[in-house]
């Protein structure tokens, strides 16, 4: 018989204990200014969630560089500018007794997404590869530019620790810089960078060390993945298997598990509900690390059963909690779980 107190388990890494194991997936909002800088709407979207029980909110994918936005309307955490407002929201989830998270991201070659790649500054990747015919072509990084990038990322952990997020996440997943530098598919350099698995994860463990050197050893550390290309060549979920045995030696407290995104043909040939939870489950068993299980969970018990069968150590919902911000007090009530409720909300509860 399934544990029905699963989903609203605390979970404790490092010093951090999230209420539950319910996580809001870092979904893009392209509502930003063009300052980078986060608006009204960004608090109330990420504080709903925080009123309506989500254990931990994760930030969409926050640019460190200007050139790196997903497009102009990004969010952005490449200068001290940029904090004041990040730091407003942090405080107001923290209010609400939630945990809340910044995904650290740079879009590489797929950049200004929205304009194919034609924005204000040039897109950049491991080489002259175009996400698709008529995106633009990035320029190739060489060794000191991609030194610039660490370092880049490096600035922006210091900064959302002064915002006071609670962890952070590295993206690297779905295309953009960090990922593209990962599969062979789209990394065929023949530097240090390119090449072995080793070489074509360095950006990765030379940016994981940089963020580890400002970020409290105290605060956990997440990485998202795409843990299939779906692609003949490309990278698959065993792959990823070392590469999380690789991040957790560094010190990486959790691997998110999502899939995809390479390229436009990066995508499975059909989607059913947690189609990804099987990446999460692999993950969590051969490498011995924490996994996130994100895509297509729905449903109460959908979520409860994956964490029972101990196939993911924490639930990611996007769409689910965009369509209902109170996801998780529902949840909740469906599970048969007593949890506390805002206090203006109370009269609802019964």
């Amino acid at each position: 018989m399934l544990n029905l107190a699963a989903l609203f388990t605390p979970l404790t890494l490092r010093s951090l204990t999230l209420p539950n194991r319910i996580v809001m997936s870092p979904m893009w909002q392209d509502i930003a200014g063009l300052d980078g800088k986060a608006t009204d709407w960004h608090l109330v979207h990420l504080g709903a969630r925080a009123v309506g029980g989500v254990g931990l909110i994760m930030q969409e994918a926050t640019a460190v560089e200007s050139r790196g936005r997903i497009g102009t309307a990004d969010l952005g955490i490449w200068n001290d500018e940029q904090v004041p407002p990040l730091r407003r929201m942090v405080d107001f989830v923290h209010s609400q007794g939630a945990t809340i998270g910044i995904q650290l991201a740079h879009a590489g070659r797929k950049a200004w997404g929205v304009t194919k790649g034609i924005g204000p500054e040039p897109i950049v990747g491991p080489g002259p590869l175009r996400f698709s015919p008529s995106f633009a072509e990035p320029q190739e990084l060489d060794q000191a530019e991609i030194s610039q990038i660490v370092a880049s990322f490096q600035a922006a952990a210091r900064r959302a620790l002064a915002a006071g997020y609670d962890l952070v996440e590295l993206h690297g997943a779905h295309g953009y810089l960090l990922h593209s530098f990962l599969s062979p598919l789209t990394n065929q350099r023949t530097d240090e960078y390119g090449g072995s698995l080793t070489n074509r994860m360095r950006l990765w463990v030379e940016t994981v060390q940089a963020i580890q050197a400002v970020w409290p050893a105290e605060k956990p550390l997440f990485v998202r993945i795409s843990g299939t290309d779906y692609l003949p060549g490309g990278l698959t979920p065993t792959v990823h298997v070392e590469v999380a045995r690789i991040l957790k030696e560094l010190g990486v407290d959790l691997i998110d598990c999502s899939s995809g995104g390479l390229t436009p043909a990066s995508k499975p040939a059909t989607l059913e509900p947690g189609y990804q939870v099987s990446i999460a489950e692999l993950i969590r068993r051969e490498a011995g690390i924490a996994t996130g299980a994100v895509g297509l969970i729905t449903e109460a018990n959908q979520a409860e059963q994956i964490l029972a069968q101990g196939q993911a150590d924490l639930i990611l919902l996007g769409r689910a909690l965009l369509r209902n911000p109170n996801w998780a007090l529902h949840a909740a009530r469906t599970l048969g779980v007593d949890i506390p409720w805002p206090g203006p909300y109370v009269t609802a509860k019964v």
